[in-house]
């Protein structure tokens, strides 16, 4: 009997050699992924950069209240730990370490949805809202794309983008994130290249601004990558920025150092209009299980990392880019 995974890699080949739009959502396990019309507005809304399937309604609401619980730092601590001894173990040498934070907030999820300022938007209903900064891959006229986003930084910090480029640990991760999107993408596409390295985009928040260094690599797709499109998206899961480095090793250790269910957060997002594909990362992610919101977060963690500054940008993350 053929799997979710399978059923959902030959539908998107199928629509994709057919020329027809579709969009789809992508857990990190690839066990729930799910494609949609463009037409669904009942059950899905987003927005990337170049388009929507949605009105910019007024929305009234004003976010009022805006209450966080994370996991305690000893809790962190514990999983940290388990991170660092695969570390020095050689299993792994970078592994994105999440934790889930209880949120209470006056607002819904689809309010926040439509009062975010986002790149990208993508609220599901009764199951989650996203308002991602990070690009997973661009696919256009034939041009395959990656941005992995790694390093973040109060941006109201005194000479904040100096002290997050000149960061030992921030640049080693970054070097083996980009080093590893180069490995993922030579998988898909040919002539593979770092375009941009270590670029800085600021994201406004209700928490502060906060800067996040990107890099750009890209590569050419076969010309008739249309009918392989879903292969192509599934040959590059997970995306390697919220997972780490080298991959399947890094996934194993994560589901024994995170004490819950990623489920669709920090899987994929994305639109295909019959001839390119945008898509996005599933982080900034608030799931709704109910009446309750759960904010989850993380970051990269290496050799060099100190256990109360990645605790303390875990925090940090758990924001709604609402002004």
């Amino acid at each position: 009997m053929e799997s979710h995974k399978q059923i959902t890699i030959a539908r998107m080949n199928e629509l994709g050699a057919k020329g027809e739009p579709f969009v789809f959502i992508i857990d990190f396990d690839f066990e729930k992924p799910l494609i949609f019309d463009f037409s669904d507005r009942e059950n899905l809304l987003w927005k990337t950069p170049g388009s929507g399937n949605f009105s910019s309604e007024k929305v009234t609401s004003e976010l009022t209240n805006w209450d966080i619980f994370p996991v305690s730092l000893q809790e962190y601590e514990k999983a940290f730990a388990l991170v660092q001894n695969h570390i020095h173990n050689g299993d792994t040498y970078l592994l994105n370490l999440t934790m889930p934070t209880k949120v209470s907030t006056n607002l819904s999820a689809e309010e926040i949805f439509r009062l975010s300022d986002a790149p990208y938007k993508v609220w599901l209903k009764n199951r989650f809202v996203c308002f991602s900064p990070e690009i997973f891959v661009r696919i256009n006229d034939g041009v395959i794309s990656s941005f992995p986003m790694k390093g973040t930084i109060n941006a109201n910090l005194e000479n904040a983008e100096q002290l997050l480029i000149n960061d030992e640990k921030e640049l080693a991760e970054h070097h083996t994130i980009v080093d590893l999107i180069r490995n993922d993408l030579s998988m898909v596409a040919s002539d593979v290249k770092v375009e941009r390295f270590r670029y800085i985009d600021r994201i406004s928040t209700n928490q502060g601004d906060l800067l996040q260094m990107s890099s750009e690599i890209s590569g050419k797709l076969p010309e008739n990558y249309r009918q392989s499109i879903g292969s192509i998206i599934a040959q590059m899961l997970p995306a390697g920025s919220i997972c780490g480095a080298p991959k399947p090793k890094t996934v194993e250790i994560i589901k024994t150092a995170e004490p819950y269910s990623r489920g669709y957060y920090t899987g994929i997002f994305g639109v295909f209009d019959g001839q390119n594909l945008d898509s996005c990362v599933l982080i900034r992610y608030l799931e709704q299980d109910g009446d309750q919101l759960t904010f989850k977060s993380g970051g990269g963690v290496t050799f060099l990392s100190d256990c109360k500054t990645e605790y303390n940008e875990l925090i940090q993350k758990v924001y709604v880019p609402i002004a």
